[in-house]
């Protein structure tokens, strides 16, 4: 079991080193003898866990995919009215960028011009975006002409500039920074009704939730769990 155990810390290791480089570097210049230093072990080693770069692409962005459904999933979860789960969302999200290097670099790939993955988390979150919108219309939450494709097109555009700007300065995608925009952005989104009862700069289940996602030992450690090649295969680590 000890053995066990530590291939799948290996592993784990081995996702947050070459997310680390992959943000860093991008996915062409990134190195699998990069990425083995990172994570402080032999190429061998890297080797009998991930076939090839690609590989580890793809594993960096699943992890990625579960932080993000594990935010949009909490935040649904915690029951505000549909604008409010949106805007907490954003919160979260941007201490994410900031945090989470994983979901950073496999955001990140997706705009990369030498990854031709498939994930595309960014097409999944605009889908989310656009769900909560349409939820918000249906409940008469949004101001009178509003629609919620012009609103969700207005939403991405600048949570995926926040981040782009985050990768140069973290200041730029701050939470504080999220919440100007969404003062910006309520009193034309928001019927006046709804306007009265959100919270621009997120609910209180936000602290909750970045707290959740500090502690969850997690998404990169269940997803190592679930890629783990079983007890044989583990004790052979070399």
């Amino acid at each position: 079991m000890a053995k066990q155990d530590r291939a799948v810390r290996t592993r784990q290791e081995l996702i947050c080193s070459a997310a680390e480089v992959f943000d860093r570097r991008g996915f062409m210049s990134a190195s699998l003898a990069d990425i083995s230093t990172g994570a402080g072990v032999s190429t061998g080693a890297l080797n009998f866990h991930f076939s090839s770069k690609k590989e580890l692409g793809e594993t960096v962005q699943a992890a990625a995919e579960e932080s993000l459904r594990y935010i949009t999933t909490a935040c649904t979860e915690s029951r505000p009215a549909p604008l409010q789960t949106l805007i907490d969302a954003t919160h979260v999200l941007a201490t994410q960028f900031e945090e989470n290097v994983v979901l950073r670099a496999g955001l990140g790939l997706d705009n990369d011009a030498a990854w031709d993955g498939g994930a595309e988390l960014w097409l999944k979150w605009r889908g989310w975006v656009r769900g909560m919108l349409t939820i918000a219309e249906y409940e008469g939450n949004l101001a009178p002409g509003v629609l919620p494709d012009d609103a969700c097109a207005t939403i991405m555009a600048i949570v995926m500039g926040l981040e782009t700007l985050g990768r140069k300065d973290h200041a730029l995608c701050s939470r504080r920074v999220v919440t100007r925009f969404w003062k910006m952005m309520l009193p034309g989104l928001a019927s006046e009704e709804t306007r009265a009862k959100l919270e621009a700069g997120g609910s209180e289940s936000v602290a909750r939730w970045d707290e959740h996602m500090r502690n969850a030992d997690g998404v990169v450690g269940r997803l190592t769990v679930k890629g783990c090649t079983g007890c044989t295969g583990c004790a052979e680590e070399p």
